[in-house]
Protein backbone atom coordinates (compact mmCIF):
# COMPACT_ATOMS: atom_id res chain seq x y z
CA UNK A 1 0.00 0.00 0.00
CA UNK A 2 1.45 3.59 -0.75
CA UNK A 3 1.55 6.19 1.70
CA UNK A 4 0.00 9.86 0.47
CA UNK A 5 3.09 11.82 2.00
CA UNK A 6 2.71 15.02 -0.11
CA UNK A 7 0.34 16.65 1.58
CA UNK A 8 1.25 15.57 5.26
CA UNK A 9 2.74 18.33 7.58
CA UNK A 10 6.76 17.57 8.35
CA UNK A 11 7.86 18.32 11.83
CA UNK A 12 11.10 18.05 13.05
CA UNK A 13 11.28 18.08 16.95
CA UNK A 14 12.99 17.11 20.11
CA UNK A 15 11.64 14.24 22.06
CA UNK A 16 11.65 16.30 25.16
CA UNK A 17 8.94 18.79 23.58
CA UNK A 18 6.03 16.49 22.46
CA UNK A 19 2.69 16.97 23.46
CA UNK A 20 0.84 13.74 25.75
CA UNK A 21 -0.67 12.51 22.85
CA UNK A 22 1.96 12.34 20.61
CA UNK A 23 4.35 10.66 23.46
CA UNK A 24 1.49 8.12 23.62
CA UNK A 25 1.54 7.54 19.99
CA UNK A 26 5.87 7.09 20.07
CA UNK A 27 4.62 4.33 23.16
CA UNK A 28 2.41 2.66 20.64
CA UNK A 29 4.69 2.90 17.87
CA UNK A 30 7.27 1.58 19.78
CA UNK A 31 5.92 -0.70 22.68
CA UNK A 32 9.50 -2.56 23.51
CA UNK A 33 11.64 0.78 23.25
CA UNK A 34 12.93 2.87 20.64
CA UNK A 35 17.11 1.83 20.86
CA UNK A 36 17.05 0.23 17.64
CA UNK A 37 15.05 2.08 15.03
CA UNK A 38 17.51 5.20 15.58
CA UNK A 39 18.79 6.76 12.40
CA UNK A 40 21.45 9.04 12.01
CA UNK A 41 20.35 12.14 10.49
CA UNK A 42 23.45 14.29 8.99
CA UNK A 43 22.78 18.19 7.81
CA UNK A 44 24.16 20.11 4.98
CA UNK A 45 26.65 21.81 7.36
CA UNK A 46 28.43 18.28 8.24
CA UNK A 47 26.31 18.16 11.38
CA UNK A 48 24.01 15.32 12.54
CA UNK A 49 21.84 14.52 14.64
CA UNK A 50 19.63 11.33 16.37
CA UNK A 51 15.84 11.07 15.23
CA UNK A 52 13.15 8.94 15.24
CA UNK A 53 10.22 8.87 13.15
CA UNK A 54 6.93 8.60 13.46
CA UNK A 55 3.92 9.03 11.25
CA UNK A 56 0.22 10.10 12.12
CA UNK A 57 -2.76 10.68 9.25
CA UNK A 58 -1.71 14.61 9.50
CA UNK A 59 1.93 14.91 10.25
CA UNK A 60 5.21 13.01 9.79
CA UNK A 61 7.64 13.60 12.35
CA UNK A 62 11.56 13.21 12.76
CA UNK A 63 11.68 13.18 16.89
CA UNK A 64 15.51 14.30 17.64
CA UNK A 65 16.35 12.09 20.63
CA UNK A 66 19.48 11.54 22.76
CA UNK A 67 21.77 9.12 22.23
CA UNK A 68 24.78 7.74 24.28
CA UNK A 69 27.94 6.63 22.21
CA UNK A 70 30.44 5.13 24.27
CA UNK A 71 33.66 6.29 21.80
CA UNK A 72 36.45 5.26 24.46
CA UNK A 73 39.30 2.86 22.94
CA UNK A 74 39.56 0.55 25.51
CA UNK A 75 43.47 -0.11 26.30
CA UNK A 76 44.78 -4.02 26.92
CA UNK A 77 45.28 -3.15 30.34
CA UNK A 78 41.23 -2.43 30.78
CA UNK A 79 40.70 -5.99 29.09
CA UNK A 80 43.29 -7.38 31.47
CA UNK A 81 41.17 -6.22 34.09
CA UNK A 82 38.10 -7.49 33.08
CA UNK A 83 39.37 -10.73 31.83
CA UNK A 84 42.65 -11.60 34.06
CA UNK A 85 45.80 -12.05 32.80
CA UNK A 86 46.67 -13.91 30.13
CA UNK A 87 49.88 -15.01 31.88
CA UNK A 88 47.97 -15.72 35.23
CA UNK A 89 49.55 -18.73 37.03
CA UNK A 90 46.21 -20.02 38.58
CA UNK A 91 43.61 -22.18 37.00
CA UNK A 92 40.65 -20.63 37.87
CA UNK A 93 39.00 -22.01 34.41
CA UNK A 94 39.03 -25.47 35.76
CA UNK A 95 36.85 -27.29 38.41
CA UNK A 96 38.59 -28.39 41.42
CA UNK A 97 40.43 -32.03 41.68
CA UNK A 98 37.62 -32.51 44.94
CA UNK A 99 33.97 -31.89 45.23
CA UNK A 100 33.54 -30.15 48.66
CA UNK A 101 32.75 -32.47 51.24
CA UNK A 102 30.14 -30.43 53.46
CA UNK A 103 27.28 -31.10 50.22
CA UNK A 104 24.91 -33.81 50.86
CA UNK A 105 22.46 -34.70 48.08
CA UNK A 106 19.64 -35.19 49.82
CA UNK A 107 19.56 -31.88 51.85
CA UNK A 108 16.26 -30.43 51.16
Amino acid sequence: MERKTANKKRVVTSYKNLSPEILEEVKKKYPNGWGDYVIKVEKPTGDFFYAITLDTPETSYLIKVDVKIDNRIKGEDEDKDIFGSEDSDSDSDEFPDSADDSYDENDD
